[in-house]
């Protein structure tokens, strides 16, 4: 059975965010904004679909997803890109592989204690975010 990832969390670490956004190609005034957020997520988990919103106090993105099913992703208040995107378990971790425009992009997220990981992946860069649930 793989884990149950459905939870508010509060990042507590965030490694590498300023080069995964210039990797991206996101502005200079968004990335500084964008570095000084606390994001929170909610993961919504019923079997195989999935739910994950990200609430920041500049932007909120949320992406609905079924596994192994690939989607036309819109990277809305991100970096503004379109994606056909697909997640697939990997024992317990979610990885994502995001193809486009931006070459090796995707992300992996995998439960450790009472900590979520997730990695971002673009180009030759690699952000790794902690995240802590809430109670």
């Amino acid at each position: 059975m793989p884990a149950d990832y459905s939870g508010t969390w509060d990042i507590c670490s965030n490694v590498n965010f300023e080069a995964y956004m210039v990797a991206l190609g996101i502005d200079f005034a968004t990335r500084k904004i964008a570095s000084m957020l606390k994001p929170q997520k909610v993961i919504k988990q019923d079997g195989d679909c999935f739910t994950i919103s990200t609430f920041t106090t500049f932007r909120n993105y949320e992406c609905s997803f079924k596994i192994g099913e690939e989607f036309k992703e819109v990277t809305k208040g991100l970096d503004n890109r379109t994606c056909q995107t697909v997640v697939n378990w990997d024992n317990n971790k979610l990885v994502c592989v995001q193809k486009g425009e931006k070459k090796n992009r995707g992300w992996t997220h995998w439960i450790q204690g009472d900590e979520l990981h997730l990695e971002l992946t673009c180009e030759d860069q690699v952000c790794k975010q902690v995240y802590k649930r809430t109670v």
